[in-house]
């Protein structure tokens, strides 16, 4: 009996999963496209071209991260290479771990340990 009910909720889960992926690929379309209209096919950070087949390579940045914030004049977009988006989200990943703040869940805890606190007593000792 409860292996009926685990398999109908992971198929009502799988539903979920699988309405929110629709959702989110059709957002994604529309501000695409969008930002395809609006802005030249040029990396805003490395400078590179893209044109034909090459503009898949283009992604949509949003500046504040915030991938529901879709202005219609684009404000909070900005076109990116695949591999300088990348960049741009670990940096954001790393300074939120190291700054602690509430988007980087495991910061990095402060060093404790203090290599050369006895060695003052250590080249005492040897004179």
């Amino acid at each position: 009996m409860s292996n009926a009910k685990s398999a109908s909720a992971n198929s009502r889960l799988d539903q979920i999963l699988a309405e929110a992926r629709q959702h989110r690929e059709a957002r994604e379309k529309t501000y695409r496209e969008q930002a395809l209209k609006l802005y030249p096919w040029i990396c805003g950070r490395c400078g590179r071209e893209f044109g034909g087949a090459r503009v898949r390579e283009l992604t949509v940045h949003h500046k504040d991260h915030n991938h529901d914030n879709n202005p219609p004049d684009g404000s909070n977009w900005e076109l990116l290479c695949i591999y300088c988006h990348d960049n741009e989200h670990q940096r954001q990943l790393e300074a939120d771990t190291h700054t602690g703040s509430a988007s980087g869940s495991s910061a990095v805890p402060a060093a404790t340990h203090h290599p050369f606190a006895g060695l003052k007593d250590m080249l005492k000792q040897k004179k």
